[in-house]
């Protein structure tokens, strides 16, 4: 990555032309090295940069940057005593950052937000990267006072609450089990819980959360963003509404696990009595009718030999034709 890419992107986040001259002189770098960081922010970032003789350098269109304190202003009052919001231009991984500090003394409530991640990842290992601007990426550090073991079923909790903040903005979304957010059968945005602690209690999670806002750029699998559904926000404020919900229920599962949540995870379920297929890192795959979920948020499906009953895992849920 070129070192000056993302200070040069701020000097152009106006969406104006800014010569040359006048970016090098306000960083203190040459001429030559700012062409260089605006051929890095097209090829690097893959955001386009119009370059004119005599007017210089220019976005083609305006970029807005993940703000804290836009946040904190459209955090409800509850919210804003719980957490604690800090931004990261670039970093490996939000969730490999607050596992760091999950295990040495990080703040129940933090938030880290980034506007790039050089090695997210999501369920099963997978890569997730998005062209920069265009997506929410986030982790959130939450200690609860029940222990790992009573944690089931959190990744589908988290769901309910990110279905309620984007239902609530206009977003026909729906949930599939057990951690993603869908938009027109499309996958809309990504849930990554991780855990530390003991079995008993107390235990430390960080909530990783995904989400397109507008196009995503080349992905592995077919994408939709809220743009599709003609959601316009800035992403601090959309942060802050999700933020919002987030408390809500992490509260209410702290509380009670899972249970209380299920019956509206069910109503937002994308595969309720849906034919489906269960394939797994070994083993030959399952077919069924999804059934909904139980009350630690395992997966029931009826089959050929009666109801089952899958955990997450290594398991991955596809709908039949």
């Amino acid at each position: 990555m070129n070192e000056h890419a993302f200070a040069v992107l701020r000097q152009l986040s106006d969406g104006r032309f800014h010569s040359g001259e006048a970016i090098a002189q306000q960083l203190g770098c040459s001429r030559t090295l700012v062409w260089q960081a605006a051929h890095a922010i097209e090829q690097e970032l893959g955001l386009t940069v119009f370059s004119v003789r005599g007017q210089g350098y220019k976005l083609a269109q305006p970029f807005s940057w993940l703000d804290v304190a836009t946040a904190r202003e459209a955090l409800d009052e509850a919210a804003a005593e719980v957490f604690t919001l800090a931004v990261a231009e670039r970093t490996d991984s939000t969730n490999t950052q607050l596992m760091a500090r999950a295990s040495n003394g990080g703040l129940h409530g933090l938030v880290l937000a980034t506007e790039l991640q050089t090695a997210g990842r999501g369920r099963l290992g997978r890569r997730w990267q998005v062209r920069l601007g265009s997506g929410l990426t986030f982790s959130l550090l939450w200690r609860f006072e029940r222990g790992m073991a009573q944690l089931a079923g959190l990744s589908l909790a988290v769901g309910v609450a990110l279905a309620r903040a984007l239902r609530g903005l206009g977003a026909p979304v729906t949930l599939k089990w057990p951690n993603d957010v869908l938009l027109a059968g499309n996958k809309l945005a990504g849930i990554l819980i991780e855990l530390s602690g003991d079995a008993l209690g107390p235990a430390a999670v960080v909530i990783g959360i995904g989400l397109n806002v507008n196009d995503p750029g080349p992905v592995d699998q077919p994408a939709a963003s809220l743009a599709d559904a003609g959601v316009a926000l800035d992403r601090s404020r959309l942060l802050a509404l999700l933020l919002n919900e987030l408390r809500l229920v992490l509260a209410e599962f702290d509380r009670g696990g899972f249970a209380p949540l299920r019956q509206e995870w069910e109503s937002l379920s994308a595969f309720q009595d849906c034919p489906v297929r269960l394939s797994f890192s070994r083993g030959e795959p399952v077919e069924g009718v999804m059934r909904g979920v139980a009350d630690n948020g395992a997966l029931l499906v009826e089959t050929v030999v009666g109801l089952q009953t899958f955990h997450a895992g290594e398991v991955s849920l596809r709908k039949l034709a």
